[in-house]
């Protein structure tokens, strides 16, 4: 089973102080939500889907992850950066 998890916007994470400027929001609100999708009923039949914990709900994604030729160029990215660190 896979489930895309978006596990809160803005984070107090180091990434986002320093990126953003703003202590972030706490993260037990991201960690709770991972722990409820290993774990939790409602995860259980939503392979494939995608989770917002912002909204808190299973949401369409955003259209790029819908759109084969922007996946293939992502891919194809990290494919890239992949090799020059390999």
């Amino acid at each position: 089973m896979m489930v895309a998890v978006n596990p809160g916007s803005l984070l107090a994470s180091k990434m986002v102080q320093e990126g953003f400027g703003v202590a972030g929001n706490d993260m037990n609100f991201g960690a709770d939500i991972l722990i409820e999708a290993a774990l939790g009923a409602r995860f259980a039949d939503a392979s494939g889907a995608y989770f917002d914990n912002d909204s808190g709900a299973f949401v369409n994604p955003h259209a790029a992850a819908l759109d084969i030729d922007h996946v293939a160029d992502v891919i194809s990215t990290i494919r890239a950066l992949i090799a020059q660190t390999g």
